[in-house]
């Protein structure tokens, strides 16, 4: 088990979670080592550009939402890079990046899942 699949066991059982990942491949909205928070999520309320920590093809990233389809309650997940991870389950997707470095990620406060 992984350093981000330990991030999103915690965030799955509703924890909010502070942790530096590293790789460039979130460059420039994460850059390696800097302070990401990550809040419990509502799946269904995710869209596309949202960073979320979520589990596809048995990999946990913290990437980028890029496509949601509602009738199947299932999202993609990309990096920043144009890679796309794969699409992945709404039971997958643990939770959503709310700040980096301290700095309040939009349009999320409204999508983080309370109690």
């Amino acid at each position: 088990m992984g350093a981000l699949d330990a991030h999103a066991a915690r965030v799955a059982e509703g924890r909010v979670v502070e942790f530096r990942p590293s790789g460039s491949s979130m460059v420039p909205l994460v850059r390696s080592r800097q302070l990401v928070t990550v809040a419990p999520v509502d799946p269904a309320a995710v869209q596309v550009g949202d960073i979320v920590l979520a589990r596809v093809a048995g990999t946990t990233y913290l990437h980028l939402v890029s496509a949601v389809n509602t009738d199947a309650d299932r999202v993609q997940i990309s990096n920043n890079r144009g890679r796309v991870n794969g699409w992945t389950s709404y039971a997958r997707v643990y939770g959503i990046c709310i700040a980096v470095d301290g700095v309040p990620r939009p349009r999320t406060a409204d999508k983080v899942r309370r109690g």
